[in-house]
């Protein structure tokens, strides 16, 4: 394994950085005070479409695909450390890159299972984009943890020509976003098939089609996450669609979703050691210019020991994260497996833990608005639920490790 940046993945780093300081960064500050004069509370700044704009100009767009046709063509060993990049302001810079979830799902989605008509339909304004879109799988009523539990109906038509979509979802990701434009819905087409994992399908719902209702915005921690298109509920009454809108092939929803939520883990994660690099930076800038008791922070002996002990442990991180990128890239991510897994466990929950003493050392300014860090740490604690909570990525990791063991 040879994690050194390869030519490209060099070239394209420092122009992101480059791209980073001069544009990003003074947006972030702009941003939230044009916020106060939108007409709506989902329409985004003005200065994200100049970031979009500049980015695209620049070549930083569609990093996340691999798909040379579609995107960048990037590997995931070569996206890795851009990602990282993004995740140091992870409101804007995904966004500007067209790079933000979850959309890069979507578009992965599609690109793979999506037909040629779909494509043209809705992959290619959303690769240019133009359109955003919104992925349909998580339900108020079953533990979605276990994605066999989904109710919702997706019923073929008498003549065979429609799907009718019912049922209720909720923190569905990007559906209060104005641009909004199509839902990937996930429901059974066979509930009673003697096979759990193949009673689901997927399907195209156009968000304007009859029978849809985003009913409420859903929170995170008291944050609308506005840049990522927020957070609703949502409800399919009776809606029909063609049954051209069908992703892949009946019964494969379940297989889809998993090739769906595979790279989102990883990408997840890549972001997440980029906030933690962030929360590292401020805890550094905090603690040489706060003084208390006499002394800077910095002179503190459990300051010391935060700071040294996150840097030991984004090191960890990024190995394990680098190690797993490689090994999709190798063997594909049923090889990678138990380390996509390892990274969705392991990565979050270390990311929290830092960012928690992060907010800890700037005292009530880091729970405050002035500050990233409160919003940095409800977005890290997300992701412990977030494509899986940690227990059942604990559950299949461990039977995977006592697999070889049993009598």
């Amino acid at each position: 394994m040879d994690f050194a940046f390869d030519a490209r993945t060099e070239e394209l780093r420092e122009r992101l950085l480059a791209f980073m300081d001069a544009h990003v960064y003074p947006a972030e500050a702009v941003a939230a005070g044009q916020r106060a004069h939108l007409a709506s509370p989902w329409d985004l700044p003005p200065v994200v479409a100049e970031l979009k704009a500049e980015a695209r100009r620049q070549g930083l767009w569609n990093l996340f695909l691999p798909d040379p046709v579609h995107g960048a063509g990037l590997t995931n060993l070569q996206y890795a450390p851009l990602a990282e990049i993004t995740g140091r302001s992870p409101q804007l810079a995904p966004t500007a890159l067209n790079c933000a979830a979850p959309d890069t799902g979507n578009m992965e989605l599609l690109a793979g299972f999506g037909s040629p008509e779909q494509q043209k339909q809705w992959l290619e304004p959303l690769l240019a984009g133009e359109i955003r879109s919104a992925f349909a799988m998580t339900e108020p009523e079953v533990a979605s943890s276990d994605a066999t539990n989904i109710e919702t109906r997706i019923e073929r038509s008498a003549d065979g020509g429609s799907y009718v979509v019912t049922g209720r979802k909720w923190y569905i990701s990007g559906a209060m976003n104005p641009d909004c434009r199509v839902f990937i819905v996930m429901g059974k087409t066979d509930p009673q098939g003697a096979d759990p994992r193949r009673q689901q399908s997927m399907v195209l719902v156009p968000r304007d089609a009859p029978g849809v209702e985003v009913r409420r915005a859903m929170t995170v921690y008291g944050y609308e996450d506005h840049y990522h298109g927020g957070h609703a509920e949502v409800v399919f009454d009776g809606v029909r669609v063609p049954a051209s809108n069908l992703v892949g092939e009946e019964g494969g929803g379940f297989a889809i979703a998993q090739a769906r939520l595979g790279p989102g883990r990883i990408h997840h994660c890549m972001r997440l050691i980029g906030m933690a690099e962030r929360a590292i930076e401020l805890m550094c800038r905090r603690a040489v210019a706060r003084t208390a008791f006499g002394k800077p922070l910095a002179a503190q002996g459990v300051v010391q020991n935060w700071i040294a002990d996150a840097r030991v442990t984004v090191e960890q991180l990024r190995l394990l994260v680098l190690k797993t990128a490689w090994l999709m890239d190798t063997v594909g991510n049923r090889g990678a497996h138990t380390e996509i897994q390892a990274i969705k466990i392991a990565t979050p929950r270390a990311v929290v833990e830092i960012l928690d003493r992060a907010v800890q050392l700037y005292g009530a300014g880091g729970v405050s608005q002035d500050f990233p860090l409160a919003e940095l740490w409800a977005a890290a604690r997300t992701l412990r639920l977030a494509d899986g909570p940690d227990e059942v990525h604990q559950r299949s990791l461990a039977r995977r490790e006592l697999k070889g063991y049993a009598g």
